[in-house]
């Protein structure tokens, strides 16, 4: 497996840097394969969302189609890929950042009954206000 850091991913789906837009497509599409993935660590997808949205301006939407496209990609392997489902699923269901869905849906997966928050848009997504 070879791990892929957010730059490279952010490079792939910009295409705003002509070398190294390049080099990370190539990467990802010719050098990882079924026999040799490319492994997304959760905190690369979480990573992934928040540069799209805070350097980019990308919207509720493209940021869901972002991380959906990095979790349909055949030659990647996210990190605990069901949790990453639940939370994009969550993430189109409610106005909580994917951030916030992705902390309530890993605390959930490790048995966590609540979640607990000052944010009261997070609490929204399925956690607790803790007041």
């Amino acid at each position: 497996m070879i791990g892929i850091d957010t730059n490279v991913l952010v490079r792939y789906i910009a295409q705003d840097d002509a070398a190294q837009s390049a080099r990370a497509t190539r990467l990802l599409e010719q050098e990882c394969s079924a026999a040799t993935p490319g492994f997304v660590g959760l905190v690369v997808l979480l990573e992934l969302a928040w540069v799209s949205e805070s350097c980019y301006g990308a919207s509720r939407a493209e940021i869901a189609g972002i991380v959906r496209r990095i979790l349909s990609i055949r030659q990647l392997v996210v990190e605990d890929a069901e949790t990453a489902w639940q939370a994009l699923r969550l993430f189109e269901s409610n106005k909580s950042d994917f951030a916030d869905c992705l902390v309530e849906r890993i605390a959930a997966a490790a048995g966590c009954t609540v979640v607990m928050t000052f944010d009261k848009v997070a609490a929204k997504a399925g956690m607790t206000l803790l007041l």
